[in-house]
């Protein structure tokens, strides 16, 4: 463990906006995530009130950090209530192509991005920090992309640089790649950018050897990751690019989406394969942010998030889940099919069983394509 962290412990940040917000509809994200995560790391006794941090909104002034103001003036005037026109459709993608209009679309990202700005701050010392409301990868400065209206990974890197940080690793192991943080960063040498999603899938970007200019590690793997091939993955390549670039700042994007139950991937994770990236992740510097991401499986998201938090924390996880933890995985309602008959360790555990099987030769291609950019870094 890096030093000067052993006697700091790890903070919690959270919002009521994640409760009462939704996209709507049947939209993938008309689903409890951060909530849910919440109430269950409570429900378990996991969230001491004095590591628990009620997230601010971030303001105009930092969010012109990356975003354009007159998208940022558009967020605010819809939210406040004014006509979405079709050229506001057209230019800043929004009410279109999966990002709809709702109550909160400004203050609500603002609010997961107030958070990372947060963080940051708090990190100015050694220590880990959670957002689970964190991690809208695909924002871009002047679009909505992605379910993203805005780019909180983007913000809080640029707003470690700014704090002097010289070396800073971000990780994503999100299924989808992340194509606006490698847009706003990529090239820039105090970053080094390392992302784990699904071949093929939206955005289809992030090919394996698009490296960035040099500082972008990109790992497509197929359809069936399992949690061997991450295993892999951990061991031949994350963690030494970890080693080599000795970062002073680790980002962790830990999106849910690429565990198998998830609907918008084809991945096959279990959450204990997400777990042991959050474990070695909280060893690879004195300053550690994890943010949540995707995931639209409302129980393997709550479930492995609150997971995540139990192995940042220092927590045991039981084996059977108390009567309270129990009714608020029971009480989740989910519109699609899988939700309609879900399967009861749903309810009843936080682990899933582990998902194993041979090496996947495409991930082990990754690894001897990349492996040797180690010596450049």
């Amino acid at each position: 463990m890096p030093r000067g962290r052993a006697a700091v412990k790890p903070l919690f940040i959270g919002h009521d906006i994640f409760r009462r917000s939704t996209y709507g509809g049947r939209h993938p994200l008309a689903i409890p995530r951060v909530s849910a995560c919440i109430d269950l790391c409570r429900a378990l006794g996991w969230i001491d009130p004095d590591r628990y941090i009620v997230s601010p909104q971030a303001t105009h002034e930092q969010l012109l950090r990356f975003h354009d103001a007159d998208y940022l003036d558009a967020l605010q005037s819809v939210e406040a209530g004014a006509a979405l026109t079709p050229e506001m459709k057209a230019r800043y993608n929004i009410g279109i192509n999966g990002n709809p209009v709702f109550a909160e679309i400004f203050s609500r990202p603002a609010t997961a991005c107030g958070a990372t700005l947060h963080a940051v701050e708090a990190l100015r010392e050694p220590g880990v920090i959670y957002s689970p409301a964190g991690g809208t990868h695909h924002g871009r400065p002047a679009q909505a992309s992605g379910f993203c209206y805005l780019n909180d990974p983007v913000l809080g890197i640029l707003a470690f640089l700014d704090q002097g940080v010289e070396r800073l690793l971000y990780i994503d192991i999100d299924a989808h790649h992340c194509d606006a943080v490698q847009d706003a960063l990529a090239g820039d040498p105090r970053v080094r950018i390392l992302s784990v999603h699904e071949d093929g899938r939206w955005p289809r970007t992030g090919a394996l050897r698009d490296d960035g200019g040099g500082t972008v590690f990109n790992v497509p793997v197929p359809a069936g990751f399992h949690d061997d091939d991450m295993a892999l993955l951990l061991d031949e390549l994350i963690l030494p690019v970890a080693e080599s670039f000795r970062p002073q700042v680790v980002i962790l994007q830990g999106g849910a989406d690429a565990l198998a139950e998830d609907p918008l991937a084809r991945l096959d994770l279990s959450n204990n394969a997400h777990w042991s990236v959050v474990r070695a992740v909280t060893g690879m510097a004195d300053r550690v942010l994890v943010t949540g991401g995707g995931g639209y499986n409302p129980w393997s998201v709550a479930r492995c998030w609150a997971g995540a938090w139990a192995t940042i924390d220092g927590r045991d996880i039981p084996d059977r889940l108390p009567a309270e933890a129990e009714d608020l995985l029971r009480n989740i309602t989910w519109q699609r099919s899988a939700g309609r008959n879900p399967p009861g360790h749903w309810f009843t555990t936080l682990r899933d069983a582990p998902r194993n099987g041979p090496i996947t030769p495409a991930v082990r291609e990754a690894v001897t394509v990349l492996r040797p950019r180690l010596a450049s870094i």
